[in-house]
């Protein structure tokens, strides 16, 4: 039995030597001792995180506690009662610095206590000087100096600086700052409390900074900022993102190497409201002769900057009742001057109207690395990375970027007609200016917004070389295209993309379009002669867009409808008039057998009408197929018309004309030699004819039509007989030349002296349409689903009905009286 107790005893022992080897880290023993008149406190207290599940405790004195303060002259030797104290509890070291009852300990700040002394805790050494507001205090920070952070933010290794001055008995926050930057030194008056945190893990012993004595600086502080080569800082205003102090002077300066360059962008602000005084930004630039140069905060900021430069902001006495807040968050960027800086671009837009320029970032990915901006200069001073140009005046600009690519440009000009009467048979030139092409920016769009009187003119565009759409079958392989859309509010509506090199000689739209040129390529300054549009304003017609089409006798012409990817809008009409030559055959294809169009009210169809014989075939697009491949020998009009149709059931349709040489068949050729030999021998019979005739009237020679004889029958004379001259070998069809009341003018007078009018058909030239207009639809009601009609106009070869009416006169007698004519002409009928 004692046997066993000595083996548990023994076990016992081992154990707790094994425990004093290898003890927590928590539990090991810490000892601060603080000497007297030191200023030095320090607190150890919960971390700000909430606390675990497991609690842990401050064992000092045989007690638990949850903090513990130590103040000078006194000594603390504690523990804590679990292995991770750094995730439960932070060291705060407090020391006060009084300026104002003695001399202040100039130099470098020491750690005190030391690193080493204190728990492995998260720290933050705190230093609190207080000074008159007669002494200025400046704190010099070592390399590698201090980059401001907004909030937010945090530093990668987890070292910050917070910096606070001190407007009487309020604390103002000067900022908070990572290592790694460019801020060298910060100088206040009245006072500066300096925080520095250091996570637990972080070794360093130093602090990294020294205070100097200064006179006063008459302002809130003074940060420099010192570049030794390309860079960017980005700086605040103090209290940001609260309000800035009022009425307070917060100055930057910049040390800039002379070779560099600088230019300031402000990132963010706000303005306050003043009673008095003006809050604004000042700039002592070197070499300028107007230091110090003033500016509004909306104002663009100086740029292309050679030297070193200050900014100051001022505030101002604000409204007691609407104060409003006052912060600026800037950012100021040094790089090599570019050879573009040096030039100057001279954009003269004093002769445009309503139109604007603007200069802009590419969308590009953020990098971590430093990427030299892009600016661009007014007068080579006010520098920005986007400017505005308009138009009425002459603007000189320059740029100062690395890579000049990554800027592009955007126009705009609004072309409009407020009265239809001044407006109509109007054209504009739709071409980017030289003084646009000759600056070293790719030009990305330049758009064109055309306006017209509503329901009273239309546009229409035609190109300087002729336009190809854009599709997927036959892409535009050009350094820029045209986008055609509407500009009507409210509608999504486009025709489609179009580029140089196609068919298409003109595009007819009933309203408001935009004309957009977009830009693919650099090379689009060699190709920029092909570029051009005209835009005329012309009578207003009801359909959305006419095309204009000679398709080319070589390659096919791809056609598809507006809005093709979201289908033609409801109740809409499109048309293309296809010009073919005399010597070609066009052949028309659909590329779908159907349009996928399922109406829910109306119908949509399809006419295609060829222009010369005005035939009209008619085909419901949502019930029938596609037409299979046609051959027409003369232009023609392909028109479609939708319904409202059911949503996603849109109405598209994709074509294409191809051109080939016109030839002639055996049987045509035959056809052709039989009616000749007929109209041969049918010539011959009307001469063989006409001499018999003449031969017989000889005989029968009256007295003539010019002398009244009461005793001649005066009868009309009878109908012609079918063989007469033909209307190509006489003067028969010039009816301005014969005079009837000269010839029968004895035989039209009445008993009273006055001449009757003779009742005779006159020639009148055709005036109806000549092929272009559109084919207009039939009514709803009398729509068949597929049908031919023809019109009632008559076939080659065949006299109108107004051709082979007779002329005829009258006159009063008291019988029929035949009257043979001076010579032996009959009348004769209108020939073809």
């Amino acid at each position: 039995m004692a046997g066993q107790n000595c083996g548990v005893t023994t076990a016992l022992l081992g154990v707790l030597l094994l425990g004093a080897v290898r003890l927590p880290r928590g539990a090991e023993a810490s000892e601060i001792a603080l000497p007297h008149g030191s200023g030095i406190t320090v607190f150890i207290k919960p971390g700000t995180p909430p606390l675990p599940v497991k609690p842990c405790y401050i064992i000092s004195s045989k007690r638990y506690k949850t903090s513990l303060t130590i103040k000078p002259g006194e000594k603390e030797v504690f523990s804590f009662s679990c292995h991770n104290p750094e995730n439960h509890f932070v060291v705060e070291i407090q020391k006060n610095i009084d300026c104002m009852s003695g001399p202040c300990p100039f130099g470098e700040v020491q750690l005190q206590p030391s690193t080493s002394a204190l728990p492995t805790l998260n720290r933050t050494f705190i230093w609190d000087v207080k000074a008159h507001k007669s002494i200025g205090l400046e704190l010099q920070f070592a390399i590698p100096r201090l980059r401001q952070i907004g909030p937010g933010e945090s530093c990668p290794d987890g070292v910050t600086h917070s910096i606070s001055g001190r407007i009487d008995a309020t604390a103002v926050k000067i900022g908070t700052f990572c290592s790694n930057g460019t801020v060298s030194r910060i100088k206040m008056q009245e006072g500066v409390k300096m925080a520095l945190h250091l996570p637990w893990f972080h070794n360093r012993n130093v602090s990294g900074f020294s205070i100097a004595n200064r006179s006063s600086i008459k302002r809130l502080c003074i940060i420099e900022s010192v570049f030794e080569g390309e860079g960017s800082a980005t700086l605040m205003s103090a209290n940001y993102p609260d309000g800035f102090p009022e009425d307070e002077l917060m100055t930057w300066q910049f040390v800039i190497p002379a070779h560099l360059r600088a230019s300031v962008s402000f990132l963010h602000f706000n303005v306050s409201n003043c009673e008095k005084k003006e809050e604004r930004v000042e700039y002592y630039i070197p070499g300028s002769t107007t230091n110090p140069e003033v500016f509004r905060l909306e104002d663009k900021q100086p740029g292309n900057m050679a030297g070193n430069f200050n900014l100051s902001l001022q505030g101002c006495d604000q409204d007691a009742q609407n104060p409003g807040i006052l912060r600026l968050q800037f950012q100021v960027l040094v790089q090599h001057p570019q050879n573009e800086s040096n030039k100057i671009y001279l954009v003269d837009l004093s002769n445009e109207q309503a139109m604007s320029l603007t200069i802009e970032p590419r969308p590009i990915k953020l990098s971590r690395k430093f990427v030299p901006g892009c600016f661009v200069c007014l007068e080579s001073r006010t520098c920005s990375t986007n400017l505005t140009l308009t138009s009425g005046s002459k603007h000189k600009i320059s740029f100062l970027c690395d890579n000049l690519t990554r800027l592009w440009m955007n126009a705009e000009k609004t072309i409009s007609c407020t009265d239809h009467r001044y407006c109509h048979r109007r054209s504009h030139s739709l071409q980017v200016p030289g003084d646009i092409l000759q600056l070293p920016v790719q030009l990305h769009d330049f758009s064109w917004k055309l306006l017209v009187p509503k329901d009273r003119l239309s546009l229409a565009l035609v190109p300087t070389q002729k336009l190809q759409q854009h599709t997927q079958e036959k892409a535009c392989n050009t350094s820029f295209s045209y986008l055609v859309a509407s500009a009507v509010p409210g509608q999504d509506f486009y025709f489609g993309f179009f580029c140089p090199g196609g068919s298409i000689e003109q595009i007819q739209v009933k309203q408001n379009i935009s004309v957009t040129l977009r830009t693919f390529a650099p090379s689009f300054r060699q190709e920029a002669t092909r570029q051009g549009l005209t835009v005329s304003f012309i009578p207003f017609f009801k359909e959305e867009g006419v095309f204009t089409v000679t398709p080319d006798t070589k390659n096919k012409v791809y056609l598809r409808s507006p809005n093709w990817d979201r289908g033609l809008p409801s109740l809409t009409s499109v048309s293309w008039n296809i010009s073919v030559p005399s010597n070609q055959v066009a052949c028309l294809t659909f590329l779908k057998e159907r349009t996928g169009v399922v109406c829910q009210t109306g119908r949509a169809f399809m006419i295609i009408q060829e222009q010369r014989s005005k035939v009209e075939e008619i085909f419901s697009l949502e019930d029938e197929v596609l037409p299979k491949p046609s051959f027409h020998h003369h232009s023609f009009w392909v028109n479609i018309s939708n319904c409202s149709p059911v949503s996603g059931k849109q109405l598209d349709l994709f074509f294409w004309v191809l051109l080939t040489p016109r030839t002639m068949d055996l049987t045509v050729i035959i056809i052709v030699v039989v009616g000749g030999g007929a109209l041969l021998l049918f010539a011959l019979g009307l001469i063989i004819c006409f001499v018999k005739k003449n031969r017989k009237k000889k005989k029968n020679k009256g007295p003539p039509v010019g002398i009244y004889n009461g005793n001649i029958n005066t009868q009309m004379p009878m109908q012609p007989k079918k063989c007469q001259k033909g209307r190509k070998d006489s003067d028969s069809h010039v009816y301005a030349v014969i005079d009837d009341t000269m010839v029968y003018g004895h035989l039209l007078q009445d008993s009273n002296g006055s001449f009757l009018q003779p009742e005779v058909d006159t020639y009148r030239p055709f005036q109806g349409p000549t092929g272009d207009c559109p084919p207009s639809p039939p009514p709803i009601c009398s729509r068949a689903p597929t049908a031919k009609l023809t019109t009632d106009e008559p076939s080659p070869g065949f006299p109108a009905e107004s051709e082979t009416k007779l002329y005829t006169f009258s006159h009063p007698n008291n019988g029929s009286t035949d009257i043979p004519l001076l010579d032996t002409h009959e009348p004769e009928e209108p020939g073809e």
